[in-house]
């Protein structure tokens, strides 16, 4: 973990830090948490160390951390903020290292070998990786919404098939390429949606 990503935390760490900084910012108990993380069960010891400081979140995110719930998503969870209070938005990709220090999977209960780590995003790396190598063709827009979010991250992740091809290790890569477009999305929808927080919230 030191070695693929320097300056790693733990989650009690980064909750620490964040909650001293905002603290400044009158962010307290009258703060709602936004989380935007994959649906992957590994991502939910992170939420329940924020909940120690700030209780229950909305939740915006879907596969590989994308914003799913959108403009819309997020003009619900405004008028959910407590009177006088802000919200805090908590984005990004994830990224599994297993207990052989493989980058891109990870070690899951009940499972004889480790998995995909994050799989959505793994699977996207192989789609851009095959048609940035002239092996598969761009797939077009979802027109049927059972696997619609996967379809959506694969796309938004074409742009960076050259990058997470040619890295030194991919899997390293790939979460780096991720959080891109995700940070994107969601500087649009603060963007458009901001105006929902009342009063003074930030």
């Amino acid at each position: 973990m030191a070695k693929s990503f320097p300056g790693a935390v733990s989650n009690a760490e980064l909750v620490t830090k964040v909650t001293g900084y905002l603290r400044r910012y009158n962010y307290d108990s009258s703060t709602l948490v936004a989380f935007s993380l994959c649906s992957d069960e590994v991502n939910r010891p992170l939420e329940e160390v924020f909940y120690g400081g700030y209780g229950e979140h909305f939740n915006m995110g879907g596969l590989a951390g994308f914003p799913f719930a959108g403009v819309t998503g997020f003009g619900a969870m405004a008028s959910h903020i407590p009177d006088g209070g802000s919200c805090l938005l908590v984005y990004g990709p994830h990224v599994g290292v297993d207990s052989d220090g493989r980058v891109g999977k990870v070690d899951r209960k009940g499972k004889n070998k480790s998995g995909s780590c994050c799989g959505s995003a793994v699977a996207a790396s192989k789609y851009i990786t095959a048609v940035y190598q002239g092996n598969a063709e761009k797939v077009s827009a979802p027109t049927d919404a059972v696997d619609a979010q996967q379809n959506y991250v694969s796309s938004a992740l074409l742009p960076y098939g050259e990058r997470v091809a040619t890295a030194v290790d991919p899997m390293i890569e790939l979460p780096f390429a991720t959080f891109e477009p995700i940070d994107a999305m969601m500087e649009r929808i603060v963007k458009k949606g901001a105006s929902k927080v009342a009063g003074d919230g930030k």
